[in-house]
């Protein structure tokens, strides 16, 4: 029986070691495995979970990478097929702190959007606690009617279905394809985890280019109707139950069914990197309530991971263990 097994892209991605540096002047990099829901697959196993991770690989050295990156943090990856149809994708990442991270992604044609419906078949998905998948699984490929299946059968059997919502731009045709994909999976879902710009684009309208590796900010206007949005979902019936809207700096709000928003503050800390901030945040919130914890409680502890990923360089690298979790919490209460 594993805690959760999580499912999406997969990627090797590569960390400017020159923090600081001008994209084009970078002389050397840190590797590690990417993607959104492999990063928390390696979190949550950190963290402890017994965990198992369903992607899919191409048949070339990148694919054999990622996989014995993920086999070094436990990780079950026996339902990981290779696939002779695309590579393994890549992300290069320069580091220019605190607010400029640029990326730039190679995924024509990746070998994990050909993950399929028989592959889902394949899988252990009434063996598990829960089920965690990303936004992006929707984007293209055989992996978007996959991923559809995955959540039909979590949900037929009592696993608890979450989805990171995980917003790429640049991985989908329009701009509005974003919250047409997103709005048509979210009734077989029980926890939704996002940001506020996330949100906005699966309930309202996304305003980023579909070439576009970026996230735009919210104006103050554009957060306020978000917030009479979320509201008013949070009334239909096929909302999912708890809503996770993150605000960075700003904390947490909970949105759970029949009851008021609830705000959770953050943890000051000097950043070194925001990339994986989220990652990190998912996998305290999946790990602390999957062990029962309230959610003030797993807001508290995620708030924490995410803290001491954005202090630190690295994306995967930076995914903290237990120990540590509760060191930083002990030293900041």
């Amino acid at each position: 029986m594993y805690d959760l097994i999580t499912l999406g892209r997969s990627s090797m991605d590569f960390y400017s070691m020159q923090s600081g540096a001008e994209f084009e002047d970078i002389e050397s990099f840190s590797v590690s495995t990417g993607g959104s829901p492999t990063n928390i697959a390696v979190g949550t196993s950190r963290l402890g979970l017994k965990v198992a991770h369903l992607t899919a690989v191409g048949d070339e050295l990148i694919g054999k990478f990622i996989i014995k990156y993920l086999q070094r943090d436990g990780i079950d990856t026996s339902y990981i097929p290779v696939k002779d149809t695309g590579r393994s994708g890549l992300a290069i990442l320069g580091v220019q702190p605190p607010d400029k991270f640029p990326l730039v992604f190679y995924r024509e044609n990746p070998a994990d959007i050909n993950f399929s419906i028989d592959d889902v078949l394949a899988a252990p998905l009434t063996q598990t606690k829960a089920l965690c998948f990303a936004g992006t699984g929707l984007a293209r490929g055989s992996r978007k009617d996959a991923t559809l299946l995955a959540a039909e059968i979590a949900k037929a059997n009592g696993v608890k279905v979450i989805i990171d919502l995980d917003l790429r731009p640049d991985q989908w045709i329009h701009p509005l394809s974003y919250g047409i994909n997103i709005r048509t999976v979210l009734p077989l879902v029980d926890i939704a985890i996002g940001t506020e710009e996330e949100f906005y684009a699966t309930l309202l309208q996304n305003p980023n280019a579909a070439s576009s590796t970026a996230i735009a900010d919210l104006d103050e206007s554009m957060k306020s109707e978000l917030a009479d949005a979320l509201l008013e979902y949070q009334t239909k019936p096929e909302s999912p139950d708890t809503i996770i809207l993150k605000k960075g700096a700003n904390g947490v709000r909970v949105y759970e069914k029949g009851k008021e928003p609830q705000d959770y503050g953050s943890y000051k800390v000097k950043v070194a990197n925001t990339v994986g901030a989220g990652d990190g945040f998912a996998s305290g919130l999946i790990f602390s309530h999957l062990n029962g914890k309230s959610w003030e409680e797993s807001a508290q502890f995620a708030a924490a991971c995410g803290a001491l990923v954005v202090s630190r360089d690295g994306c995967a690298a930076a995914l903290p263990t237990l120990p540590e979790v509760e060191e930083f919490i002990a030293s900041h209460s």
